[in-house]
């Protein structure tokens, strides 16, 4: 049931909006958000397994780095991403009050199962569980904006350089 009204609320948006690229508008932005937190984003009480230190958030920003950080920057803060705020919806900053309102069991279902009609893709079988729950760790506790720099595929320095 949910899956049909999603459909059914994503070809009403289409219509709407019709192929232009823009940045939603706050109803639209207002839907989606509805749409994500209480009908397709599930998750909600999932716990994290794994106990929270600064080993296991570390052990999750190298993760981070390593699958996350093309869209989203090094400091999950879109740092030194230059088509972050030009996607349709933009590429959320990871500490904002919308993304860390999420459970760390939706933040999990999120990076397992993507967001459709969203750039987020799904990580299911690509990242374990494991690492999973260390990168939710690490979007609990990111850098200070431009700590970490720009990655270097975007013309950053390499860490420690």
């Amino acid at each position: 049931m949910k899956k049909i009204a999603v459909l059914v609320v994503s070809a009403a948006a289409f219509v709407v909006i019709g192929c232009q690229v823009s940045k939603p508008g706050s109803v639209e932005s207002s839907v989606a958000k509805t749409i994500k937190t209480k009908m397709t984003v599930g998750g909600k009480d999932d716990k994290n397994p794994i106990a929270y230190s600064p080993d296991a958030a570390k052990e999750g920003g190298e993760h981070f780095q390593h699958h996350c950080q093309i869209c989203h920057g090094l400091d999950g803060q879109n740092t030194g991403v230059p088509f972050a705020g030009r996607l349709s919806p933009p590429v959320p900053e990871l500490n904002s009050p919308a993304v860390q309102a999420y459970s760390d069991g939706q933040l999990k279902w999120v990076i397992d199962n993507g967001i459709f009609p969203s750039g987020m893709p799904a990580s299911k079988g690509t990242l374990s569980d494991e690492e999973i729950w260390q990168i939710v760790h690490y979007i609990r506790h990111l850098p200070a904006r431009g700590s970490l720099g720009d990655p270097v595929v975007y013309g950053g320095t390499p860490p420690g350089k």
